[in-house]
């Protein structure tokens, strides 16, 4: 399946600003194995958990801007993506770590509570999104919230392709294509359209700062799934 979320000249220079990083997260080792179906059941368990805690955060960032956003439809859709799409991943979430292969290792990652830490990357991505959706100018905050659906949407597209004609039996199938669906396009059009509208109306100053809260929560993308790949914790001599 292939889609352009490109929606006009702002938004195909802010996705042409993070092609570095969008490379990098394309190399990642916890995304190769993911799409080799060769991924630790660990691992992917850790990932869950530490998207669980993240899901709060961007909903959090979402309700913000819903609550700042000037225009009726732009408040209905963050509040709708903040609701259903984050209900949604949850839901799936919960699927996958009640199966078998993942539910053993949820008592060994949150040491029998169930309840998992937020590691440092996931507590500094959360805490940038809402800072930025809070205090920043709206059109910034929008920015910033922008990769979580576009580059997802991306890496659904890269590992459909990647693992081909393997899909229906991958072990990792079902989160694939939650990124990979008609129904997350649809998401993300509608986010990119609304940053498109808003760079095209603001002025440089803030148009270079949506360009740099872009950039910068596309770098904590990739630390994301880095730092959930080597289970990175709070002992200082972690990774």
């Amino acid at each position: 399946m292939t889609h352009t979320y490109h929606s006009g000249p702002h938004s195909r220079e802010v996705w042409s600003a993070v092609a570095d990083t969008l490379r990098a997260i394309e190399e990642l080792p916890f995304l190769a194995e993911l799409a080799a179906g060769t991924l630790d059941a660990r691992v992917f368990t850790n990932y869950i958990l530490q998207d669980e805690i993240y899901l709060v955060g961007y909903a959090k960032a979402m309700t913000i801007l819903a609550s700042r956003a000037p225009a009726t439809e732009q408040t209905r859709f963050w509040a709708e993506a903040a609701g259903l799409a984050v209900y949604e991943e949850q839901q799936m979430h919960a699927q996958l770590l009640g199966a078998d292969r993942l539910g053993p290792h949820v008592d060994d990652l949150t040491g029998g509570t169930g309840v998992p830490t937020a590691s440092p990357t996931t507590l500094g991505y959360t805490s940038y999104l809402v800072a930025q959706a809070a205090t920043a100018p709206y059109e910034v905050g929008v920015a910033a919230v922008l990769p979580c659906f576009w580059v997802y949407a991306h890496m659904g597209k890269v590992l459909t392709a990647a693992v081909g004609d393997r899909m229906a039996d991958h072990p990792y199938r079902e989160w694939i294509e939650t990124y990979d669906s008609p129904e997350f396009d649809a998401a993300v059009d509608g986010a990119v359209a609304i940053y498109e509208g808003l760079a095209e109306e603001a002025g440089p100053a803030v148009r270079s700062a949506m360009v740099e809260a872009f950039r910068q929560a596309t770098v904590y993308e990739c630390r994301f799934w880095d730092s959930a790949h080597v289970i990175e914790g709070w002992d200082a001599s972690q990774t």
